[in-house]
């Protein structure tokens, strides 16, 4: 007989912390705003380049303002910005993955032919073609990262559902007169919904990556606005006259939340991976 389920002290250890920062990260990212709103955050070129302290825990940027305050912002755009832009990817690859999936034979090497050519174009560049084509702005960023990262989902969709038709219970449904479009409906696509959302919660610390990167480059968002990649990417001359906090601490608030989500992502692949599971309880 099989005792009960134990979960090591080390992944219990990494999945409490994961959840305490994501936890903290929207707390600080939903209150904040309300409590000191950005635009109260004058420019003081007197105040410019402090070193961490009690008044600046993250210390001033080259123009005074607090480098806490703008992260908390810029980490808030970049949530938001990931969360849409992965539900955009997650809602079209899912559409396209389960129409091929549903209609195999033709359509279906029709489909993943199509898929494959846009893989084979790498996303940062598709997704600088389509930043280019509008003003810098939210949503341009969010129309780049959604349509360059719905073809890894599409292509989870469709194995699941080539899958699931050859189960019984969708032959047991076509016996009784059920139509193609009522087995996708009723029968497939909600076998399919638990791995198109784990698709979305791993994509959204890649869509995270991705908005940064774009503002890095001065494509994402204006440069007045308060992105990760615009505070990096503003900080590199302080860094290189030895001012290391305008730096470092955006690229904490970049990799540690996409760190966290990605290992509670990981939890949730594990609890719906029967395979992955069985090991985990033995």
């Amino acid at each position: 007989m099989r005792g009960p389920r134990t979960v090591p002290p080390g992944r219990a250890l990494r999945v409490g912390s994961s959840a305490a920062v994501v936890v903290a990260v929207l707390g600080a990212v939903l209150l904040v705003p309300l409590l000191v709103p950005l635009d109260e955050q004058a420019v003081d070129l007197a105040g410019k380049l402090r070193a961490p302290s009690p008044a600046h825990p993250f210390g001033t940027d080259d123009v005074g303002r607090d480098v806490l305050l703008r992260c908390v912002y810029g980490l808030r755009v970049s949530l938001l910005v990931g969360v849409v832009a992965a539900l955009t990817a997650t809602v079209l690859g899912t559409a396209v993955g389960a129409a091929a999936g549903a209609a195999g034979g033709r359509t279906d090497r029709l489909v993943m032919r199509v898929v494959d050519v846009f893989s084979s174009v790498p996303h940062l560049l598709l997704g600088i073609f389509v930043v280019a084509l509008f003003r810098p702005g939210v949503w341009p960023v969010v129309a780049s990262v959604g349509l360059t990262h719905w073809l890894s989902t599409a292509r989870i969709v469709r194995a699941e559902m080539l899958s699931l038709r050859s189960r019984d219970f969708v032959d047991a449904a076509v016996s009784g007169g059920a139509s193609r479009l009522r087995v996708a409906v009723r029968h497939l696509l909600p076998g399919v919904l638990p791995k198109a959302g784990l698709a979305a919660v791993l994509m959204v610390p890649h869509a995270i990556w991705h908005e940064s990167a774009l503002s890095f480059l001065g494509l994402g968002l204006p440069t007045h606005r308060a992105s990760l990649g615009n505070m990096i990417q503003a900080a590199r001359g302080t860094l290189q006259a030895g001012d290391w906090w305008p730096t470092l601490f955006p690229g904490l608030f970049l990799i540690v939340p996409t760190l966290a989500l990605a290992s509670l992502a990981g939890v949730w692949r594990d609890r719906i991976n029967p395979r992955r599971r069985s090991e985990l309880m033995l």
